[in-house]
This record gives C-alpha cells, sequence and structure tokens, in this order.
C-alpha cells in the first residue's frame, strides 16, 4: 500500500516541480489571476465528462458537506495557486522553494493541535533533512546565501499560501466519503467559483495580460498536469499514508522545479543539486520508515 503511495506522491510532487517552472515562465505572458480561472475553467470542463454521473450519484453526500468541500477547493485550489503566482512575480523561485518546505511542519503542528497525531524523533530527523535539502537547491549549494535573502511584498504573501495549502491538506482528512471523481469535479467547481473574483478584480483594475502562445500552454499545462492528476494523486495518497507523511514528499518540489529548469531552461547541473536530492529522499525515507512502524 505505501509503495503505491509513493508513486502517487513522487508523479504528484514532478508535476508541481514543472508548475513552479510554469509560474516562473508565465510571467509577462499571462497574468496571474488571468491563469488561475483560466486553470479551473479548462479543469472543470476536463473533470465533467469523468466525474458529472458520479456526482449526481453522489450529490446526497456532496449537498451535506457542500460548505466543507467548498472550503478545500477554495483554500487548497484557489487561494494557494493565486498567492503562489502572484508571489512569483514580486519574489525569487529561490525564496519561494525556502518557504514551500515550511508546508510539512505546518501540516504536522497542525494535525497535532487539531487531531493529537504525534510524531518522534525520527520523524522529525527525517523532515529536518528534507529542509536542509531543499535550502541547498535554494541556495545553489552555499547555505550562507540564506542569510543575505532579501525578503519582500512576495515573501509575506507566500506565508499565507503556505498556511492555505497546509491547511487544505490536513482537512483532507475530514472530506466525505464520495468517489474520487466526485470529489475532484466538486473541488475544481469550488475553485472556478471563487477564483472568478479575483479574475474580474484583474480585469477591473486593468492588469489582465492576455494569454499568448506560451500563456495558453501553460494554462493547459496547470488545469491537465497541476490540477486534475496531481491533485488526485496527492488526495489518493494522503488517504493510504496519511496528511503528515504524505505533506513531507512536498519537499521534492523545489528539487523537481530544479531539475526541470535543466532540462527546459538548459541550466547545468551541480553537484549540489544531487547531494539536496540524496538529502531530500533521505529524509522523506527516514522519516516514513518510522512513520510505517507508528502506524503498523
Amino acid at each position: 500500500m505505501h509503495r503505491t503511495a509513493y508513486l502517487f506522491l513522487l508523479f504528484t510532487t514532478l508535476l508541481w516541480g514543472g508548475n513552479s517552472v510554469a509560474g516562473k515562465l508565465a510571467v509577462d505572458h499571462v497574468s496571474p489571476m488571468t491563469l488561475v480561472f483560466l486553470r479551473w475553467v479548462l479543469a472543470v470542463l476536463i473533470m465533467l465528462p469523468l466525474g458529472w454521473r458520479t456526482l449526481r450519484e453522489d450529490w446526497p453526500v456532496v449537498r451535506k458537506h457542500w460548505l466543507l468541500l467548498g472550503g478545500l477547493g477554495a483554500c487548497g485550489f484557489t487561494f494557494f495557486n493565486a498567492i503562489f503566482y502572484t508571489a512569483l512575480n514580486y519574489t525569487t523561485a529561490i525564496n519561494v522553494s525556502i518557504e514551500q518546505a515550511a508546508i510539512p511542519i505546518v501540516i504536522i503542528l497542525a494535525n497535532f493541535v487539531l487531531f493529537r497525531l504525534r510524531v518522534n524523533l525520527v520523524q522529525i530527523a527525517g523532515v529536518v533533512l528534507t529542509i536542509v535539502g531543499v535550502a541547498l537547491t535554494a541556495s545553489h549549494g552555499d547555505l550562507r546565501l540564506l542569510l543575505k535573502l532579501d525578503l519582500n511584498f512576495g515573501d509575506a504573501i507566500m506565508l499565507i499560501a503556505v498556511l492555505c495549502y497546509s491547511f487544505y491538506s490536513v482537512g483532507l482528512r475530514l472530506k466525505p466519503a464520495i468517489r474520487w471523481q466526485s470529489l475532484m469535479l466538486a473541488l475544481s467547481i469550488a475553485a472556478l467559483v471563487t477564483s472568478l473574483p479575483y479574475f474580474l478584480w484583474e480585469v477591473a483594475a486593468g492588469k489582465v495580460i492576455v494569454p499568448d502562445a506560451r500563456g495558453w500552454a501553460i494554462a493547459f499545462y496547470t488545469a491537465i498536469g497541476a490540477s486534475v492528476v496531481s491533485q488526485i494523486f496527492y488526495i489518493r495518497g494522503n488517504e493510504l499514508i496519511g496528511a503528515n507523511r504524505a505533506g513531507l514528499f512536498i519537499n521534492l518540489v523545489p528539487i523537481f522545479g530544479t531539475l526541470l529548469s535543466v532540462l527546459i531552461v538548459g541550466e547545468t547541473v551541480q553537484l549540489y543539486q544531487g547531494l539536496a536530492l540524496v538529502l531530500v529522499l533521505g529524509g522523506i525515507s527516514l522519516a516514513e520508515y518510522s512513520g510505517r512502524k507508528i502506524a503498523i
């Protein structure tokens, strides 16, 4: 069971690593709120043929839990991505990578406060190892550079995004027992509805950048890969091993983002990137080994 979860979560973080690259490539080719809105318009259109029948059958349960599902879709899908894409217009990918590393920590703390889920010292050591790996990637192999980071508005709002996705991950524990097609379609519709006001604000403020060819390509990637497929896999991974253990895999996102930048942008692979990957995977393995022992 846990091996299946690992495959789901590895593929999820690979797609999310691509989303980080896409978010940076989107600057000046499509405005942030327009991208978020188009992302969920396309995601809903993709999910409708797959989930309409199951949603109708699951509707009594969905209607009973509409507030929870709406909150999950808004928090994890709309708010996180709106803030994420906006932050990349004000801060660097380095800063965002470091700040995303806080998500597993917030998940663990929230699970302890809300559900009294405990972690042991080995799991904590695994978390620390993954964070060191992320920091090594973000600082390009020189951890001293972290002391020179220039924090700004983008960094401040990115911390809000971290809280949004952390609470979404923890909240999945409370989702009703409905089929994945119904769940994903319901969350996507919630994301579409809650992203509309942001899009209209961007239009009213005259800040819309109409997507060009690259903008549309990014919108389709974020809808198919970074939204529908990855979210289905992340939800399933959460179901199989829990939010604490699944959340730790999020620290692979900046690692995959860096590797994809090498492949897509043509940057050179550095020794520190390999070391960082070893640290992150080692930290996840350590925490997972301990987490499985607790779960048994």
